[in-house]
């Protein structure tokens, strides 16, 4: 996602956010796309600032929590934030196409540009296995009826006049739920889609939105009121977790749990169900603490089912945990991406989602620095394992550390094609072949014999630091967890 359209939604919730605590919350959010873009404003990226309005209404009404798709076009703005007022659930689909800020873009293709010198080698011509590449007027031009985008005359051409012309949000989403309609506007496909949230980075124009809760959580700030923060939190913002704490308390919260106390709760649970698994001669197991995953593997892997960990996630054991101890509190997961909105509208301990590019805008609204804040430290602290599942390889290195049954692990880092493929292949074969495995620890490299037993996949890359919501660049977010684990101590430390 660019840096500009990053900041366009960041502007859109701070003005919401705004709005609500105005007092006039029905009449300010009707003025929002015309404060945005007033009278010859020379901020522009459509071809008029009436087209910009009109993107700024929809992403407002995504922003309120609402679809775009069945969006009434005389309804006021001040209708849908009395709709929000008003609603007692969130909408159970978590994502929305705004066509009015869909470019369209050309279908995906290979293209034969006017670099082409028709050259008398024609490699490309001689390598394309389809008869897909011709020559006419002595430049070469390619059938689209019978190219299959197999991309091997890209490399070939000494001229680099060939080029593959992209459709983002398509080659961004593993599972290809996201396609054209019949407008020739990008659509979703939930039947297939997994929540992942990997359209929202691709899309260079925002137009795949999240369906905020912003509004459902504000409005519940008054209450006992329960934020359970994901352990990817880290470095997220300035200033240090203890800190965060003390911030959000500020904001209204009762009170605030790291989700890394339930990681604790599913390592014990998985090490344990990981030893019952193999002593009974299965060859291995998944783990993840995914949402995305779990919904890949419900739409489009079944077969892969019975390698599937039953053991909860972080977020289910303390949101449970949170629920015994207040039983009328509301809870709130403060997640790094969509998919966990799948689970969380699933787990009936979790009330509401707030991410952490909406959680920034509440600071930014209310002009709160999180580094003034004193350090307010949680009630129990987690381990060092319980907060590294934010990472890649932080679930399976956590089962490792007290694991009776040595592991040897397989991490599946972001599910693509290609990881797609791997696992496919596992599914049929039911294992994992040594070679294909990349251990997080020389020590735990599986031997030639055994093959991989312990497989972790997370959707995104790197892991939750890297979903779509994470507003750090990835680098500082991981050295910053880096730097907070080496001062925590490990599960078998006092």
């Amino acid at each position: 996602m660019s840096r500009q359209t990053i900041h366009l939604k960041k502007e859109v919730l701070v003005r919401i956010i705004k709005a609500f605590f105005s007092g006039d919350f029905i009449n300010n959010i009707r003025l929002v796309p015309f404060q945005m873009r007033p009278k010859g404003s020379d901020v522009s990226y459509r071809c008029c600032i009436y087209k910009e309005r009109a993107v700024l209404r929809d992403r407002i009404i995504s922003g309120l929590g609402f679809g775009i798709e069945n969006d009434d076009e005389t309804l006021d703005l001040g209708i849908y934030a009395e709709q929000a007022l008003k609603r007692e659930k969130p909408e159970d689909i978590p994502l929305t196409v705004i066509e009015t800020a869909c470019k369209g873009c050309t279908p995906n293709r290979i293209h034969i540009t006017d670099l082409c010198q028709g050259c008398v080698a024609r490699p490309c011509q001689s390598t394309c296995r389809f008869g897909a590449i011709s020559i006419i007027n002595g430049k070469s031009v390619i059938d689209g009826a019978k190219c299959k985008n197999c991309k091997m005359c890209v490399p070939v051409c000494p001229y680099n006049a060939i080029v593959k012309i992209s459709v983002p949000c398509e080659d961004s989403c593993p599972v290809a739920a996201i396609q054209k309609n019949a407008h020739g506007f990008a659509q979703i496909d939930y039947d297939k889609c997994i929540t992942c949230g990997k359209c929202i980075i691709g899309c260079p124009f925002g137009a795949v939105h999240e369906k905020s809760q912003l509004i459902d959580v504000l409005k519940n700030l008054n209450k006992k009121i329960i934020a359970l923060i994901a352990p990817s939190i880290v470095g997220q913002f300035p200033g240090n977790i203890y800190q965060l704490k003390s911030a959000m308390l500020k904001l209204g919260f009762s009170d605030v749990y790291e989700v890394a106390q339930g990681a604790d709760i599913t390592t014990k649970n998985e090490a344990l169900e990981f030893k019952e698994r193999l002593e009974k001669g299965e060859p291995l197991m998944t783990t993840s603490c995914c949402a995305g995953y779990f919904n890949f593997v419900e739409k489009h892997l079944p077969e892969i089912k019975r390698f599937v960990s039953d053991t909860k996630t972080p977020l289910y054991y303390i949101a449970e945990q949170a629920k015994a101890r207040h039983p009328d509190a509301v809870t709130v997961f403060i997640s790094p991406c969509t998919a966990k909105k799948s689970e969380a509208h699933a787990c009936a301990n979790v009330d509401y989602v707030l991410n952490y590019e909406e959680l920034g805008a509440v600071f930014v609204a209310l002009n709160m620095e999180i580094t003034a804040c004193e350090q307010v430290p949680f009630d129990t602290e987690s381990s060092r394992e319980g907060r590294a599942f934010g990472i890649t390889g932080g679930v399976a290195a956590a089962v490792a550390s007290i694991s009776e049954i040595r592991v040897n692990p397989c991490i599946i880092n972001g599910l693509n094609k290609d990881s797609i493929k791997r696992l496919r292949q596992i599914a049929r074969e039911g294992r994992c072949p040594p070679a294909d495995c990349a251990p997080q620890d020389a020590s735990r490299a599986p031997d030639a014999a055994s093959g991989c037993n312990l497989v972790e996949v997370m959707c995104c890359e790197n892991g939750c630091i890297g979903g779509n919501a994470a507003i750090a660049p990835e680098k500082i977010s991981k050295k910053a967890l880096a730097d907070f684990l080496k001062m925590t101590p490990a599960a078998d430390q006092p």
